[in-house]
């Protein structure tokens, strides 16, 4: 749900922190008066939210004093890991399931309900936290519908131009004994828009996590996961600064 009609929630310290995390899709929550004119059970596939990640970066807020902003509107609604001139910003189609309600729907004014004030908010804490590495947090579905691709990583790690910390950040989850992709499942080069606007656009190294969905859809994998990437990014950071 959104709170105080915001599209956001913010857990954690506000003030200066090393670490920050970001969670996008953490959300299927469809506010009153928008109909999207699917079957409700969508709601809870890939399509509609990042499986797991509320949980994770949740976790990192709370468990590991990594200040976390979480999206409270799916991603159906407005895909706010997006730019505003996209297609997609809101969705017609999802994964081979079309989304009737948001053919025609007013996406300026979507925009202005959803995206705007996201990451508004999203700019204004980070400016608060400073951090000094920023976390987005994905998970991906282990098959696509409409792809027979395979999908072996446990999690991939993401980047457009600055793979600073990516770099460091598959090294040592491969240390892990994990299958780790590099910008797989999905190419930063192509989806990558919050860091672009938030990380690359201020010099903040970050690292953009995807986590495959069977990893993380329990309590306890997600409590696993969060304690992982909490310990990765602070060695990552230690060599960032190290460097």
């Amino acid at each position: 749900m959104l709170i105080e009609d915001r599209p956001y929630r913010q857990v954690g310290e506000a003030g200066p922190a090393e670490l920050m995390c970001v969670a996008d899709h953490a959300s299927n929550f469809v506010p009153d008066g928008i109909e999207l004119g699917i079957d409700p059970k969508l709601l809870d596939e890939h399509i509609a939210v990042d499986i797991g990640v509320n949980g994770v970066a949740d976790r990192l807020a709370r468990r590991h004093r990594i200040p976390a902003h979480i999206a409270t509107v799916s991603r159906l609604v407005c895909d706010l890991h997006r730019k505003e001139d996209e297609p997609a910003v809101v969705p017609s189609e999802s994964d081979g399931h079309l989304i009737p309600g948001n053919i025609g729907a007013n996406i300026d004014r979507r925009l202005d309900l959803y995206h705007r004030p996201y990451h508004e908010a999203l700019g204004e804490m980070i400016d608060r936290v400073r951090p000094k590495l920023l976390l987005a947090v994905h998970s991906f579905t282990p098959e696509l519908a409409t792809s027979s691709q395979e999908r072996p990583w446990e999690i991939g790690l993401l980047y457009n131009q600055d793979d600073r910390a990516a770099r460091h950040a598959i090294r040592l989850f491969g240390q892990q004994g994990l299958t780790v992709g590099d910008n797989e499942p999905y190419s930063g080069k192509q989806l990558n828009a919050t860091m672009d606007r938030h990380a690359e656009a201020r010099g903040i190294p970050y690292l953009t996590l995807e986590i495959r969905q069977d990893q993380i859809v329990t309590e306890a994998g997600q409590a696993r996961w969060a304690t992982m990437i909490a310990d990765v990014a602070g060695r990552v950071l230690l060599a960032l600064e190290s460097a």
